[in-house]
C-alpha cells in the first residue's frame, strides 16, 4: 500500500475492456502541414559494448555493486531482491540487515518481508481463479456477492473488473489503514461494512487507486468461496507454489513471526513495529525472497509452476493481457497488474508500501523473466522510491536495452512552450479525500505545474519518481519525455483545454485532474493567508494596545454595548485562529504515525467539528454585529475598514470549511 502522503498523493497509479471501461478522446489531433514543424530529438539510450547475460554469475556481480552502496546512501537497513527467467530463480539475494540491533542479515529464503501493496497481486489472483470457476463474473454487479450494499453512481453499479482496474470511482479511505496493536484492529470485514467510501468518480472512467476495493475484492472471494480469505490464499495459492514462508495473517504464525524483518524508517532511526494493515487483502502479506520468486515465475509461465497450476492458462493471459486506456500513450491497468513498460519491452508490474516496507514486482513478458525488490526502511527523505525504479530502470537497462539511440519525432519550441502553458497551474490526484475532513490536503498539497525559462514544461522538484530532477522534451503532441530517466508524462487536451495528465509508472491508476476554482489554492490559498493575517493581527494588537493605552494612562473610548462588541470580536478572532490550528494539529498528527488513523483522535474530531460549526458561524455574527456597531457609532475610518476585514476573515475560513468538509459532522475518512 503507497503510505498515504496526500501532500502529493502520490502517491504513489488503456482501450476499454468490458461494457464499463470507456474511451477518451485521443490525445490530441494529429499534427497537420498547417502545424509548426517538428524537430528532430534525440532521446539518448544506454549503450553497451558488449550486452550482459541474465547469468547468475553476471547478475549477483552487478546487485552486488549496486545494493551496498544503494542501501548506505539512502540510510535503508535491509533489502531482499529476486531475478527469475525461464522458469527459473537466476538469483536471490538479501543485503543489509534484518534487525540492526542484533545485526541479523537478510537471507532470501528465510527472512521475511512485507510486500505492501504487491499483496494485491494475490488477492486479483484469487478473484481470477473465481473467475475461472464461474463464481464471479466480472461485468456483473458485485453487490449479488455481498451481504451489504455499495450505492450505485447514478444508477450504475460497481463491477469486479472495475474493482480490478481500480475504476469503481471510490474516493480514499485510510481509516484504520494501518495499527500496531492487535486488540484494536477489527476483522477486514467489519471496516468494509462501517463505511462505504463515496463514489467520487462515474464506474469506468477514472482511474483512482484504492485500497477499500481491493479488500472488497477479497472479502467476495471470501463469500463466493466459503472459506476465510487467509485460507483460501494458504489452500489455493501458497500451498501448490510452495511458498511455505508467506502469510497474510496478522499478527504471524509462530513459526514465522521469529523470521520477519525489522522494520525502520531510516536505518538510523526507531523501530518501525510491525504494522497490522486493516483492509487486509489489499496489504497484509509478509513473504520471503524466494516465496515471490516462485510467484513471479507461475504468472510467468501461464499460471504453473512445477507442474502444479494457480490459474489455466487462458485466465492467466486474460489477466495479464486486458488493458484500459486512460492517458495514452502512457502506462495502462491491466487486471490487477499495472503496466511499466520499458525499452519497448511488455512489462505488468505492482508496487507496494506501508510505512517502513516500500516494494516493487516486475514481470517481463515476452522475455519471460521477473524482478522483485523488497526494503525494509524508506531512508532518507523517502530514498527507498528513488532505489526501487532505478534498480528497475538498470535492470532493464543492463538486461533487455533498446535501441542504441533512437530518433523521434519533436516539437517545435514554440509549439512546446504553448502546450506546456496549457498544463500550467494547480491539480490534483484522482486518488483523494473528497466529501471527508482530509479533503483539506487538497488544499495543502495541490501539485503545481509552469514553464520554465526555456519555454518547456516545469514540474515540482518532488515529482520525479527516480530522484533525480525532471527535464521534459516534448517529443509528441502533449507527450513529454524525461532525459534524465525513462518517465514519460502526457496529456489529454479537449477544445485546446488540458483535462487530465499522468506520469508512467502512476497512470494506470491514478491521474490529475484540474481542482474546481473554489478549490483552488491559487485563488484560496492568497485569500485565505490574508483571512489569517487579519485574524492574527487583530488578536495580537489586542493587548499590544492595551498596554500601550496602560502606559499612557489612557482609556478606552468604548463603553456598554460597543465595549462588548469590541471584546468579544477580538474573543471571536482568538477562538476562530485556535480551531484552525486544532485541525492543522489533528492533520499532522493523523499522519506522523500511521497507526494514529485508527480511530484514536475520534473525540478530538468530533470536538473540533462541533467548535468548528460554533465559533465560525458565531464569529461571523459577531463580526456582523461589531460592523453594524462601527458604521453607526461614527468610529474612525480605520476601525470602519477593519470591521468589514474582520468579516472578510469570517466568510473566509467559512468558505474554506465548507469547500474542504471542516463543517462536516463525522469520524470516517
Amino acid at each position: 500500500m503507497r503510505r498515504v502522503k496526500y501532500l502529493i498523493a502520490v502517491a504513489l497509479a488503456v482501450a476499454g475492456i468490458g461494457a464499463a471501461a470507456q474511451r477518451l478522446n485521443p490525445l490530441a489531433p494529429p499534427v497537420t502541414s498547417q502545424s509548426p514543424q517538428p524537430a528532430a530529438v534525440a532521446i539518448p539510450q544506454p549503450t553497451l559494448s558488449a550486452q550482459p547475460q541474465l547469468t547468475p554469475e553476471d547478475a549477483d556481480a552487478w546487485l552486488d555493486g549496486f545494493m551496498p552502496y544503494a542501501l548506505a546512501e539512502a540510510d535503508i537497513a535491509g533489502a531482499v531482491v529476486a531475478i527469475v527467467r525461464d522458469g527459473q530463480i537466476v538469483t536471490q539475494r538479501g543485503y543489509g540487515f534484518a534487525d540492526v540491533a542484533s545485526r541479523r542479515p537478510v537471507d532470501p529464503e528465510r527472512t521475511l518481508f512485507r510486500p505492501g501493496s504487491v499483496s494485491k497481486l494475490f488477492t486479483w489472483t484469487a478473484v481470477m481463479q473465481q473467475v475461472e470457476q464461474g463464481r464471479i463474473d466480472l461485468d456483473a454487479d458485485v453487490n449479488r456477492y455481498l451481504d451489504f450494499e455499495i450505492p450505485p453512481y447514478e444508477g450504475r453499479p460497481v463491477t469486479m473488473r472495475q474493482l480490478l482496474t481500480h475504476t469503481a470511482g471510490f474516493e480514499e479511505q485510510v481509516k484504520t489503514l494501518i495499527e500496531n496493536v492487535p486488540a484494536q484492529i477489527p476483522p477486514y470485514g467489519v471496516l468494509l461494512k462501517r463505511w462505504v467510501p463515496r463514489r467520487i468518480f462515474a464506474p469506468g472512467t477514472t482511474p483512482a487507486y484504492s485500497n477499500y476495493g481491493t479488500s472488497l475484492a477479497g472479502y467476495i472471494v471470501e463469500r463466493v468461496s466459503g472459506e476465510p480469505f487467509d485460507d483460501y490464499v494458504e489452500r489455493h495459492i501458497f500451498a501448490p507454489l510452495g511458498m511455505a514462508n508467506s502469510s497474510f495473517r496478522q499478527p504471524l504464525p509462530p513459526r514465522l513471526g521469529p523470521m520477519m524483518a525489522t522494520g525502520y524508517q531510516r536505518a538510523s532511526g526507531d523501530v518501525v513495529p510491525f504494522e497490522l494493515v486493516g483492509p487486509a487483502p489489499a496489504g497484509s502479506l509478509s513473504s520471503t525472497g524466494t516465496d515471490m520468486a516462485r510467484f513471479m515465475i507461475a504468472h510467468l509461465n501461464r499460471g504453473e509452476l512445477g507442474g502444479r497450476r494457480i490459474l489455466r492458462p487462458e485466465t492467466a493471459r486474460l489477466m495479464h493481457s486486458s488493458a484500459l486506456t486512460m492517458i495514452p500513450p502512457l502506462d495502462r491497468m491491466r487486471l490487477g497488474f499495472f503496466e511499466t513498460n520499458i525499452n519497448g519491452r511488455e512489462v505488468i508490474a505492482h508496487l507496494g508500501d506501508t510505512g517502513a516496507f516500500h516494494s516493487s514486482l516486475h514481470l517481463f513478458l515476452n522475455e519471460n523473466s521477473g524482478l522483485y525488490l523488497s526494503l525494509s526502511s524508506g531512508g532518507e527523505n523517502g530514498a527507498a522510491n528513488g532505489v526501487r525504479i532505478g534498480l528497475f530502470e538498470r535492470f532493464a537497462d543492463r538486461y533487455f536495452p533498446g535501441p542504441p539511440e533512437r530518433e523521434v519525432l519533436g516539437v517545435s519550441q514554440e509549439t512546446t512552450a504553448q502546450h506546456a502553458q496549457l498544463l500550467a497551474g494547480n491539480w490534483i490526484p484522482s486518488r483523494r479525500a473528497e466529501t471527508t475532513f482530509l479533503s483539506i490536503t487538497q488544499l495543502l498539497g495541490q501539485l503545481s505545474m509552469g514553464v520554465g525559462s526555456n519555454g518547456r514544461l516545469a514540474t515540482p522538484e518532488q515529482f520525479g519518481l527516480t530522484g533525480r530532477p525532471s527535464d521534459w522534451v516534448e517529443v509528441q503532441p502533449f507527450v513529454w519525455h524525461d532525459r534524465n530517466s525513462h518517465q514519460r508524462l502526457a496529456a489529454v487536451v479537449e477544445n485546446g483545454e488540458a483535462k487530465r495528465f499522468s506520469l508512467s509508472i502512476m497512470s494506470a491508476f491514478t491521474v490529475f485532474e484540474r481542482p474546481p476554482f473554489y478549490k483552488n489554492s491559487a485563488l484560496v490559498m492568497p485569500l485565505l493567508l490574508t483571512a489569517l493575517a487579519i485574524l492574527l493581527l487583530t488578536v495580537l494588537l489586542w493587548p499590544t494596545r492595551w498596554l500601550v493605552r496602560r502606559h499612557h494612562g489612557a482609556t478606552l473610548p468604548l463603553a456598554g454595548r460597543e465595549l462588548l462588541g469590541y471584546r468579544l470580536s477580538r474573543v471571536s478572532a482568538l477562538l476562530i485562529l485556535l480551531v484552525l490550528a486544532g485541525w492543522a494539529t489533528v492533520v499532522s498528527l493523523l499522519f506522523a504515525d500511521l497507526s494514529n488513523l485508527a480511530g484514536a483522535f475520534d473525540p478530538m474530531i468530533l470536538t473540533l467539528q462541533v467548535l468548528t460549526f460554533v465559533v465560525f458561524f458565531g464569529g461571523l455574527a459577531v463580526f456582523l454585529w461589531y460592523l453594524a456597531q462601527v458604521w453607526r457609532g461614527g468610529r474612525r475610518w480605520t476601525a470602519k475598514v477593519w470591521s468589514v476585514a474582520l468579516v472578510f476573515a469570517a466568510l473566509m475560513v467559512i468558505w474554506v470549511g465548507l469547500a474542504f468538509h471542516l463543517l462536516s459532522f463525522g469520524t470516517n475518512y
